[in-house]
């Protein structure tokens, strides 16, 4: 048995063409290159601030154990700094926190990238001091 023309019920459908589809994907990619290095810029603030957050927690952390001892800490664990798992062990910090040095009157904490974010072989390391001024020492 063969369809007639009015029969077949996809024959008056109208559709995309294959051309036309591939047209607004290729329009969808460009716009997307267009719109990525805006969205770069807010990207690596974002990661940034996460430095900025932890060394103001070691800061805050170094200053109540100083009124209660005396002096500084050069031991993250001794003034109740829990490091969270690296991206580079699976976790999700993306900085390794460390007391560089400590004594009775200045420590200084650094922030040191694991992740290359722009991919140039710099790592982004920033530090905090007893007066809590928080700076970046070396740009990514």
């Amino acid at each position: 048995m063969h369809l007639s023309r009015k029969e077949n019920k996809f024959s008056n459908e109208d559709g995309f063409s294959l051309t036309e589809i591939l047209v607004v994907i290729v329009i969808i990619g460009i716009l997307v290159l267009l719109a990525m290095p805006k969205f770069t810029g807010v990207i690596g603030q974002a990661k940034k601030t996460e430095a900025k957050l932890m060394l103001k927690q070691l800061h805050t952390l170094q200053q109540t154990y100083y009124y209660a001892n005396d002096q500084f800490s050069d031991d993250l664990a001794a003034i109740g700094f829990d490091q969270e798992t690296l991206v580079s062990d699976g976790g999700k910090a993306r900085y390794l926190i460390e007391v560089v040095q400590a004594d009775h009157q200045q420590y200084t904490g650094r922030a040191t990238a694991v992740v290359d974010f722009d991919q140039d072989g710099n790592y982004n390391v920033w530090e905090v001091d007893q007066s809590g001024s928080i700076k970046q020492v070396k740009e990514d």
